[in-house]
């Protein structure tokens, strides 16, 4: 259905599709994970499917935990070269894997990893102790997915009669429940602020993602859910919003952050004068 709406417009697009995962019940263990013949089967697949000769931004779906990054990143460089892709990027991988592969493809002057794809939203913050930092510090572009925590940040699962959605798709999966006092203390704070904008809760959910510097993808199911969803992009948030946001949805830092962030070990290690370095905005890598 994309390939066809695509044909004829297709140079107005950015096409972006992912590998790793089975599609179909035919899918089996060679044609998925990150092997580079997984890789090539599904791209071939994909080019055939979307009716086009190059896809701009492909995706690793998700770490297999086995593929060598030396492989995957030769495979991305060999579709580069061969013209069936553009750019590569990885979704839903260790920070240190990514650090890894970003820095194999620039010692050895493959394609770079250009992006990283993770889960990020006012639910889902864990994203910004490792994993946005490296992306940062390694000039890579990030894209969140989930930004509404799989509906929950919408508001209507609180409905008494709400219709059947993504808390019961996939058994669950992808979607974050109201299951604690801070995702009720969240979703409430959501809800005032967007009161105030006067937009709905989903819209500040999703600017709040893009004002972490992320684009966030977005799943529509119906046209009134994509028109709100695109509204997210004329919200601006105050600081204040902004900040009333990030208190209510903060998360406990976890090691090594504990110890680098420490007070008595800032001390330790500039020799009494942390007050008077002018440190750097973000991490150097």
């Amino acid at each position: 259905m994309l390939g066809e709406l695509l044909t004829g417009r297709r140079n107005e697009f950015v096409l972006a599709t992912k590998f790793a995962v089975k599609t179909d019940a035919g899918s089996g263990i060679l044609a998925t994970g990150n092997s580079r013949q997984a890789m090539v089967t599904s791209v071939e697949a994909s080019l055939r499917r979307l009716k086009t000769d190059r896809i701009d931004m492909y995706w690793a779906h998700v770490d297999d935990g086995v593929t060598p990054l030396e492989e995957i990143v030769r495979g991305f460089d060999d579709l580069v070269r061969a013209g069936k892709i553009l750019y590569a990027g990885l979704s839903n991988f260790p920070a240190w894997r990514v650090a890894r592969a970003a820095t194999i493809a620039e010692l050895r002057g493959a394609i770079p990893i250009a992006g990283l794809q993770v889960e990020h939203s006012l639910v889902q913050r864990a994203t910004e102790q490792e994993l946005l930092p490296v992306s940062r510090a390694l000039g890579l572009g990030v894209v969140a997915f989930s930004p509404l925590g799989g509906g929950l940040l919408t508001g209507k699962y609180r409905e008494r009669n709400r219709e059947k959605g993504r808390d019961e798709a996939w058994a669950g999966a992808g979607f974050q429940p109201e299951n604690s006092a801070q995702r009720s203390a969240i979703l409430d704070t959501l809800i005032v602020v967007a009161d105030e904008i006067g937009v709905t809760p989903g819209e500040v959910a999703i600017a709040w993602v893009a004002s972490k510097g992320a684009l966030p993808i977005i799943g529509p199911r119906t046209l009134l859910q994509l028109q709100a969803n695109l509204a997210a992009a004329e919200v601006r948030l105050s600081v204040e919003q902004a900040a009333i946001l990030d208190d209510v949805s903060a998360i406990p830092m976890v090691y090594p952050h504990t110890v680098l962030n420490d007070p008595r070990i800032r001390d330790l290690i500039t020799g009494g004068m942390d007050a008077r370095i002018d440190a750097p905005a973000e991490s150097v890598a």
